[in-house]
């Protein structure tokens, strides 16, 4: 493994974690085991949400919940390399998956039961991929917002099966999903933040409590 240099993330929800290194994500690629299995990740006899029961009963559902359960392993082997802070690191992501699975479970209230469990799943997969760097984003854009060249967005692509993106701004970094939009390509984060590009212009809003939207260009 090569450390790189420091880099810091926020691991989400506001809470920071400073991360020794930034690992490539082909190092970890490797690590990760297939499952042989055409069920779940977990073991279905002993399933008890409803959500849990409705990914025994199929096959795609089944399929991404062995892809998160590869994802969220190559995470772990990601912050288990740290230099410094592997173990609140670990803590952290082991708490945000537990709260995840929390999330899914609630899908037994939507109307759509099985949509809102694919749709967990798969932003779920992008976030990994993308907080973590478990894959090689297809583009990078820097783009400045507003009159000052300090005000920079930088955003990350990935190929997830929803198409996902990195946010980087100054010290912090979150994770968003390509929701539906009218024209060009909109992304959600956490708490309102989001980017609708529309070629070389975007439109950024921060997260809450502040809000602030920026219309952008890109710069690279």
């Amino acid at each position: 493994m090569t450390h790189i240099r420091d880099w810091r993330f926020f691991a989400g929800r506001g809470r920071r974690l400073a991360f020794a290194v930034f690992c490539a994500p082909a190092l970890f690629a490797g690590n990760v085991p297939a499952l042989a299995q055409d069920g779940p990740s977990f073991d279905c006899a002993k399933a008890q949400s409803a959500a849990e029961k409705l990914v025994c009963g199929d096959a795609e559902l089944a399929a991404l919940d062995r892809l998160l359960a590869d994802r969220f392993a190559a995470a772990l082997a990601a912050v288990r390399t740290l230099d410094a802070g592997a173990t609140e690191a670990e803590d952290e992501l082991h708490a945000y998956q537990r709260g995840w699975v929390k999330g899914r479970d609630e899908c037994w209230k939507a109307e759509d039961q099985r949509a809102c469990v694919e749709g967990s799943y798969l932003r779920r997969d992008g976030e990994l991929v993308a907080r973590f760097l478990l894959e090689s984003p297809t583009a990078t854009t820097a783009w400045q917002c507003g009159d000052s060249p300090a005000n920079e967005v930088v955003t990350m692509f990935f190929d997830t099966q929803l198409p996902s993106v990195r946010f980087e701004r100054g010290d912090s970094v979150d994770t968003g999903s390509l929701v539906p939009s009218g024209s060009g390509a909109k992304y959600e984060g956490s708490f309102g933040r989001s980017i609708w590009i529309k070629g070389e212009r975007a439109t950024y809003r921060d997260p809450d409590p502040d809000g602030a939207e920026y219309e952008c260009r890109a710069t690279n």
